[in-house]
């Protein structure tokens, strides 16, 4: 009988598999294959993609980014940014000295223009003045990190808490008062994007301030985020990297053994979805937080230990979307790069339960404009939570014949013409992701993500590492962002290195 799954490779050296060929998996790969320790190492993909939560498209006649958007903190620190420096994947202003050394705190750029729902423009300036208000209280969360307790559990309670004591200080006539509120609400929105949450109320306070921001003005891909991980691609071996070949379950403290090898046994066996069966000494497990939060049960045989299934338990994973829409010709100004979106008579003062079906579209926090490409004008929607993933659920012509009714009625204008065409991303359906990226819950904490970066069996002393964890969610310090992917990628193929090649 012919082995199943066979690497196909002669004997000698350590037998590894990655699990996931995002940038966490590729980043292993790569390291690992620039090493002549490591002669036998595969990357099974589930889809027929290479890169996960990066995934540029072609579209609207230009490129698209349907996963990851931006560089966070483009600068000498940021291995993604050095990465795609190297490949020459930047241009002159996204390299430029300047733009490294420009700190945002973390912060989103005010919007160019701000439209309410009652289809008047709000103020600029009373835009402004919500949100140096809402970021000087999102920055004073930090102070929490290191203190014995917290005011409040999360992040969410904690700025409600701090905006009810502001309002009550607040001397203008009701309406502005309303406003204001409905602005900060709109803040509040577009902080449940940037955690990748459904409410604030689920972010934890105390753990909140370690999530670390490099410097560097946040920049894009011009041809395409994906052009990193291709490039990462392209370097590994031919037939590194198998497609469309989903695991099932990882098999692991045992003895196993393959016909290709005789005599030998392996301590691991990854069984995929078509029974192919590979048996190895080293897995690297790099799937998405939400892909295992829904397999925990079977995707590991014997099962996790009870501390680390906890840890995968605990940890926030939500979802966050984009929706493109295409105009035939642009109805906001040249030089606008944000449109928000403000709901009159909302605050987040107030719990209003999410009412998916009849508004869901209200959680959406506005629009960034792409930049042109020849006479093609692109808007990219950000909606977060709950109502994003209602909105998965719904047909393109619904989504798109509802957002022609909002901006309708944002810009007074019942004339303005539909959009060409809808995009969307729909993260929380995707069968091998389940959302977007991870968030330090309420009742996790930073040693959660560390907890679940272990390595097992938990006391394997060298060699007998048989499971390792890489991914977004295993980074105490940059979690959800491609720079902390690739980062934890890195150091579990330096934990291999070390094992196997500790002179090199």
């Amino acid at each position: 009988m012919e082995a199943t799954g066979s690497v196909g490779k002669a004997p000698g050296g350590p037998r590894v598999l990655v699990v996931g060929g995002g940038i966490a998996g590729l980043g292993a790969a790569q390291r690992l294959c620039g090493h002549s320790a490591f002669p036998h190492l595969r990357v099974l993909e589930a889809t027929a993609r290479a890169g996960g939560r990066i995934r540029s498209e072609r579209s609207f006649g230009g490129v698209v980014e349907v996963g990851a958007h931006w560089i966070h903190g483009p600068s000498r620190g940021n291995p993604v940014f050095q990465l795609a420096a190297e490949y020459g994947l930047l241009g002159e202003k996204e390299l430029s000295e300047e733009n490294q050394l420009v700190e945002t705190g973390g912060h989103v750029g005010l919007p160019s223009v701000s439209y309410a729902s009652s289809g008047v423009r709000v103020s600029l300036q009373l835009v402004a003045e919500m949100a140096t208000l809402f970021y000087g209280l999102i920055d004073q969360t930090r102070e929490f990190l290191h203190a014995a307790e917290t005011p409040v559990p999360s992040v969410g309670e904690y700025l409600k808490k701090e905006i009810g004591q502001h309002v009550t200080g607040w001397t203008e006539d009701e309406e502005t008062r309303k406003l204001k509120l409905a602005v900060l609400n709109s803040f509040f929105n577009l902080e449940c994007c940037v955690s990748g949450t459904h409410s604030m109320d689920l972010v934890a306070l105390a753990p909140f301030g370690e999530y670390t921001v490099l410097p560097g003005l946040d920049c894009t891909f011009s041809k395409g985020y994906q052009g990193l991980t291709n490039c990462m691609m392209a370097s590994l071996p031919e037939d590194t990297v198998v497609f469309e070949k989903p695991v099932k379950t990882i098999h692991w403290n045992g003895s196993f053994q393959e016909a290709a090898f005789p005599g030998e046994t392996f301590p691991v066996s990854v069984e995929c979805e078509d029974g192919d069966r590979f048996p190895v000494h080293h897995v690297i497990v790099t799937v998405p937080l939400g892909f295992l939060k829904e397999r925990l049960d079977t995707f590991f045989d014997p099962p996790l230990p009870a501390e680390k299934a906890e840890a995968i338990r605990k940890i926030g994973f939500g979802t966050n979307n984009k929706i493109f829409l295409e105009f035939e010709e642009p109805f906001w100004e040249p030089d606008c790069q944000l449109i928000q979106l403000v709901w009159d008579d909302t605050s987040p003062l107030e719990d209003a339960a999410p009412a998916l079906q009849d508004a869901w579209f209200r959680k959406l926090i506005g629009f960034v404009v792409l930049p042109a490409f020849a006479s093609v004008h692109v808007l990219c929607g950000f909606i977060a939570g709950l109502e994003s993933e209602f909105m998965e659920t719904l047909s393109d012509e619904e989504v798109l014949l509802c957002l022609t009714q909002v901006l309708r009625r944002m810009t007074g204008n019942p004339q303005l013409p539909a959009p060409k065409s809808v995009l969307r991303s729909r993260w929380h359906s995707a069968p091998y992701t389940r959302g977007s990226y991870s968030y330090v819950a309420v009742g996790s904490t930073g040693g959660d993500l560390d907890l679940l970066a272990q390595p097992l069996p938990a006391d394997g002393a060298g060699a007998q590492l048989q499971i390792l964890f890489a991914g977004e969610a295993t980074h105490r310090t940059f979690y959800s962002t491609t720079h902390g992917a690739l980062l934890s990628g890195w150091r579990e193929a330096d934990r291999l290195l070390s094992l196997w090649a500790p002179q090199g």
